[in-house]
């Protein structure tokens, strides 16, 4: 009983101080919520696959939940990805933030007052291609190459991760900072001899232009990219109960592509971001729908958050040390998931990306 007891104490206590948030006299409810997504995305409506946040998207779930009281949901796509969406943030146009690990802790260690509200997307693998007939076989052979590297990414430190594991440092390749469209063309076009990038790639190598010699797929998860659902702290503190409906709306979004039955159905919900269902079904490949559709902060995603803290400081990609643990503001995602009764339905992982045995929690 005593081991339980600050257990339960904590809980009610995350649980009234969320009831006291949602009941507490708040702000007018906002004529618009606007939410950044760290991609161009592609498509009429413009949209973006990989996460359960473009379901959402393409089913107009968002706007369908706020239509009753009045408030129009808006969706800004930007090319310059996670550093763009920072400044977006930083204006304060944009509300909430689908974001990458790296641009978010960027972010953070420059000021910005954020809270992360769940996962939406993980595990995404990082790839990198060469043209059709190059003599790139492995990583080693990048060195003294020209490598499309698109920086301040949550694939950034991927790569120079995946570079480090081979023997070689970024500093041993003549790296190029592209965007993804800019990197596709210039790889094409042989201005580049490599690229490091995710599943947008083999739409271009089923073209032929294109060949993938290396991919994380199925190797140690910490070379993966983890994005999540952020949401601006002075928004969060004014519009408590908005809040809630949004990170509803996504917990629904990840039960639907989470459930196996609807692969196909998901992958050609995300094909109309402009990437074909071919591209989905191989970046998911022998995969979980489950394992990287679940919204939950377990302790992979809080030890990876960690990491790439690590990581972004020894490489003067930030110059501070930010904090991760208290930046985690599970208490919407707790009451969703109890809510729409998924307090068991994903199992957490370790802090190594292997399911825990003891009993599925919502979160931490």
């Amino acid at each position: 009983m005593a081991g339980i007891l600050p257990t339960f104490v904590r809980r009610w206590g995350a649980a009234l101080s969320l009831g006291l948030a949602l009941a507490a006299p708040a702000h007018a409810a906002p004529d618009v919520i606007r939410i950044g997504v760290a991609t161009a995305g592609g498509g009429d409506p413009v949209t973006w696959g990989g996460s359960p946040g473009g379901v959402a998207r393409v089913n107009n779930w968002l706007e369908e939940e706020f239509q009753a009281s009045g408030t129009r949901v808006e969706w800004l796509f930007f090319k310059g990805a996670g550093p763009a969406v920072n400044e977006a943030l930083s204006n304060k146009q944009i509300d909430f933030a689908y974001q990458g690990d790296l641009p978010s802790i960027v972010g953070r260690s420059n000021g910005l007052k954020t809270r992360i509200l769940l996962v939406s997307g993980q595990r995404n693998n990082l790839y990198l291609v060469t043209p059709a007939k190059s003599d790139i076989q492995t990583i080693g052979d990048l060195k003294g190459r020209t490598v499309s590297i698109f920086r301040g990414t949550n694939g950034h430190l991927v790569a120079i991760n995946v570079l480090a594991a081979n023997g070689l440092a970024e500093r041993d390749v003549k790296g190029v900072n592209l965007d993804t469209g800019s990197a596709q063309a210039a790889l094409v076009s042989h201005g580049v001899d490599a690229a490091f990038g995710g599943y947008e790639w083999f739409k271009v190598r089923d073209q032929g232009l294109a060949k993938v010699v290396y991919s994380t797929r199925g190797q140690d998860p910490a070379f993966t990219r983890q994005a999540s659902l952020l949401v601006r702290s002075d928004f969060e503190q004014a519009h408590p109960a908005q809040v809630q409906r949004v990170v509803d709306v996504f917990v629904r979004a990840a039960r639907w592509s989470s459930d196996e039955k609807n692969r196909d159905e998901l992958f050609k919900l995300w094909a109309r971001s402009g990437t074909p269902v071919a591209s989905w079904a191989a970046e998911f490949e022998q995969q979980s729908l489950a394992t990287r559709n679940s919204p939950l902060v377990d302790d992979f995603i809080v030890a990876r958050y960690k990491a790439v803290v690590a990581d972004a400081l020894k490489l003067k990609l930030i110059r501070r040390e930010v904090t991760v643990d208290d930046w985690f503001d599970t208490r919407y995602l707790r009451a969703a998931l109890k809510k729409q009764g998924l307090e068991t339905y994903w199992a957490p992982a370790d802090a190594k990306g292997r399911p825990r045995g003891d009993q599925p929690v919502a979160a931490r």
